[in-house]
């Protein structure tokens, strides 16, 4: 029998955009000819949940809260101004889904949406959006307002209830499956209702032999497990199989055989080549060869990888297809003035990966022993455009997220030059680390194919901490890069981490020191702190020793296994911290307080910082020379120039010259040069365009100059190529 696979996200990962899992394993299928389907039913109950008749069930069963008088007073007024919410949710999802545009409008007047605690927040408004539009001003107000909902299903109707999660405290760090077992005893509650209707329809209508479940966070596992009870209660026939960044991170020591009364299996770290064996199990009862998969044999969990079958290569995995999701039905909000979490919730992106596994892999905090980062593999460019082209045609959407531990400078240099020689207008930001080869160039080229922001970790802001996270960067470099990147125009985030092992109370202040002096010039446009957690496959979990800190444990969990409890030779409690960090973040994200004393932030005393105020600037300053490798490229982004030959004349002696007049998108400039060079330059400009295949370097255009002139780097240095350079002639 032919197998036919049902993919789902379960409840909740974005609400802007889908989680790509499943599209790139539908993808993959396609290259197979395996029939599939696939949903993303968070964003199904989402919409189920937030409509009119959706709010009527909602405050239906709200109402015994209410007559039992156990609810609070923002739930009593929200309680109180139903038939208000009723009239207007439906108008405000179709405005986040961008359909109803001119609501926005109404929605800034504010007296249209009805009001509860979360818009307390208000007073800020005026600051955090003076610049922005109305229509970005109605969606975070729309956002408030969905929260409100929110607050009350949470009190009133589900306490597991949360958008971009569901139940998350039973996923995370669950060492016992015994929590979520006991809950999956209980009965379904009100939000489990709705997503099993929707699975309901979808099973009957699919019928599918083999059913997927993606988990990427610990906010899907519930919902994942109460998914696959339901259909092995139902049509206990079905395959149930589990794979995505949870069980990858998580599950790797898994022993509780319970599980399996839920699941048949649980696939690890790339899903391809699982699947695949899968499905020829499914298909051939003796075949019984598996690739990195858990199932129970007499009662046993067993971890089966006795395939022979190497792992799909990026280029044959095929392009992520995103054909049955609702793609239309997605909704965008703003919910925190950060310039980068904005992007992660407003509008929609096509995600793509541009590598597998991270091309540096040696930070000490991350899972770098796990195969999904250790293994680093390059998509060349030519297939990562094509397969830009096939999503832009299916999607509609030219916007692309590189979903990628850290994009390679190079590779992406290739893929910004394979951009602007197929004129492709595409908008795209990935992840990256702050290394020397984003000169102003790079960036420069970056931004010219559609990039407009980077994320990358700073970390601790303390050269000793990079040295030990073995980082690659310093403080200094980074403050580099960043300026290079910000004045391309594109925007930065920076990862930044507090309560890293042996970190100081000191090393903590001078961090933040540094943020400050990166905003205050910015060079830094958005940032978040995360206080460091230890995980089980980082050289720091794995050898703790090494790094000053001690497991509280060694006993390993039969269900999850990944967040660890240790303590740090230093005694420092950096828990404290936490508020001061990310309120002063906050503020210097918005331009101001820059001239407060750091102790301003904290409730308690915080030594001096021994960071000098003019470090950052002076580390702009003594930047080395910049001298052009002969085998650099150079490559023209501009157009063709008008070409103007006229004599000069100056006591008695002529000379033949050359005007070349370039129209910039933005303006005309001109540059003036002999009619030798002039000749030569024209002839090279199209030589050298973006929009060729070839590349030409440095040496090659010396070695073509001196053919028939003299002295090139006299006349690179001259006043013509530096104007050009700082318009679109750039060295690579």
């Amino acid at each position: 029998m032919k197998t036919k696979l049902f993919l789902i996200t379960p409840p909740f990962t974005q609400l802007n955009t889908p989680y790509p899992a499943t599209a790139y394993i539908k993808g993959f299928l396609n290259t197979k000819g395996i029939e599939s389907v696939q949903a993303d039913l968070g964003i199904e109950v989402i919409l189920k949940l937030f409509s009119k008749e959706g709010l009527q069930s909602l405050f239906q069963v709200g109402s015994q809260k209410f007559k039992a008088g156990e609810i609070s007073d923002n739930s009593k007024r929200i309680y109180a101004l139903q038939e208000e919410y009723l009239k207007t949710i439906n108008p405000v999802i179709s405005f986040l889904q961008g359909k109803n545009p001119t609501l926005a409008l109404q929605i800034c007047q504010e007296d249209f949406l009805p009001e509860a605690s979360r818009f307390t927040q208000l007073e800020e408004l005026d600051w955090a959006f003076g610049t922005m539009g109305t229509q970005d001003k109605a969606k975070h107000l729309a956002t408030l307002y969905l929260e409100d909902i929110s607050d009350f299903i949470v009190e009133c109707v589900d306490a597991n209830f949360g958008f971009s999660r569901y139940a998350e405290r039973l996923g995370r760090s669950a060492s016992s499956f015994d929590e979520l077992y006991e809950a999956l005893q209980g009965e379904p509650t009100y939000i489990d209702g709705i997503l099993l209707s929707i699975l309901k329809e979808r099973i009957e209508a699919i019928q599918p032999t083999l059913f997927l479940i993606s988990v990427p966070f610990p906010g899907n596992l519930y919902a994942a497990f109460r998914s696959a009870q339901w259909v092995k209660n139902n049509y206990p026939n079905i395959k149930i199989s589990m794979g995505g960044g949870f069980p990858n991170t998580e599950l790797r020591s898994l022993s509780d055989a319970r599980v399996f009364e839920f699941f048949d299996f649980i696939t690890l770290d790339d899903g391809e080549m699982p699947i695949d064996e899968l499905i020829h199990s499914i298909e051939n009862p003796n075949y019984n060869t598996y690739k990195r998969t858990f199932l129970l044999e007499n009662g046993k969990v067993v971890y089966k990888n006795n395939s022979t079958k190497p792992d799909y290569k990026q280029s044959q995995v095929g392009t992520p297809d995103y054909s049955d999701l609702l793609l239309d039905k997605y909704i965008s909000v703003i919910e925190i003035v950060n310039p980068m979490h904005r992007m992660w919730s407003d509008g929609r992106w096509n995600k793509l990966t541009m590598a597998h596994g991270c091309y540096w892999g040696k930070c000490t905090f991350c899972d770098i022993s796990l195969d999904y980062i250790k293994i680093y593999e390059p998509v060349a460019a030519n297939l990562l455009c094509d397969r830009m082209e096939e999503m832009i045609a299916q999607t509609g959407e030219t916007g692309f997220h590189f979903v990628d531990e850290a994009a390679p400078p190079a590779l992406m240099r290739a893929l910004a030059l394979e951009i602007l020689r197929r004129k492709l207008a595409v908008t795209w930001w990935t992840n990256i680390r702050f290394e020397k080869s984003f000169t102003e160039d790079l960036c420069l080229l970056l931004k010219a194919s559609g990039c407009i922001a980077v994320s990358g970790g700073l970390e601790v802001a303390s050269d000793r901490l990079l040295k030990l996270i073995d980082k690659g960067v310093t403080v200094e470099q980074v403050a580099r890069v960043t300026r290079n990147f910000t004045q391309a125009g594109v925007m930065v985030h920076a990862y930044l981490m507090y309560g890293y092992p042996t970190q100081t109370i000191q090393e903590t202040i001078d961090s933040l020191e540094m943020v400050r002096q990166l905003f205050e010039l910015g060079i830094l446009q958005s940032g978040f702190w995360h206080q460091f957690a230890m995980t089980a496959h980082s050289p720091v979990g794995l050898y703790p020793e090494q790094f000053g800190v001690k497991k509280n444990t060694e006993s390993i969990g039969t269900f999850a296994n990944n967040d660890i409890d240790y303590t740090d030779a230093t005694g420092i409690n950096h828990d404290k911290f936490s508020f001061g960090l990310k309120k002063s973040l906050y503020n210097y994200m918005h331009g101001i307080c820059f001239e407060y004393n750091l102790q301003d932030w904290f409730e308690f005393k915080i030594p001096k910082t021994k960071i000098q105020s003019d470090f950052i600037v002076n580390a702009l300053e003594d930047e080395e020379t910049f001298n052009i490798k002969p085998t650099a490229k150079i490559v023209w982004l501009g157009g063709k120039p008008l070409v103007d030959h006229f004599t000069k004349t100056k006591k008695g002696n002529s000379w033949e010259m050359t005007t070349l007049t370039f129209h910039d998108k933005k303006e005309p400039y001109s540059i003036l040069t002999n009619k030798n060079e002039g000749e030569w330059l024209v002839t090279t400009l199209e030589k050298i365009s973006v929009l060729n295949v070839k590349n030409y370097t440095f040496q090659e255009l010396k070695a073509d100059f001196e053919l028939s002139l003299e002295d090139f780097e006299l006349f690179w240095y001259s006043k013509p190529i530096k104007t050009l350079r700082e318009y679109k002639l750039l060295v690579l």
